[in-house]
């Protein structure tokens, strides 16, 4: 079973940077697709960035300019590093890897809160 574990979450101002990290219990980033996702209160868990390879990124159109997904593969964490903060971006954020050949084979972090006071 693999385990992902969240942090860098916390409060900060408008404006102001964050960096999560998601650490990996095992060496997965070839055969997952990771990614980070967010939920908000009322409001549907969406995608944030995901890297597909290290030339194959996604972001979310909210985020793009802001935010940027990065990975260490030696260190088998994953970073979401996020700048110019709004309130909008207040939200809990989720670590996974969906398998690449199986995506029914994936995987959540427990989650860390990001909020943004204005």
């Amino acid at each position: 079973q693999v385990q992902l574990v969240e942090s860098g979450g916390g409060l900060v101002q408008t404006g102001g940077s964050l960096r999560l990290s998601c650490a990996a219990s095992e060496n997965i980033f070839r055969a997952f697709v990771m990614g980070w996702y967010r939920q908000a209160p009322g409001k549907d868990r969406e995608l944030v960035a995901r890297i597909i390879t290290d030339f194959d990124i996604n972001y979310a159109d909210s985020v793009k300019g802001r935010f940027t997904i990065s990975r260490d593969n030696l260190q088998n964490t994953m970073y979401l590093q996020m700048n110019s903060l709004k309130p909008e971006d207040t939200a809990v954020y989720y670590c996974n890897a969906v398998h690449r050949l199986v995506s029914s084979i994936r995987y959540w972090g427990q989650g860390t809160q990001v909020t943004v006071s204005s």
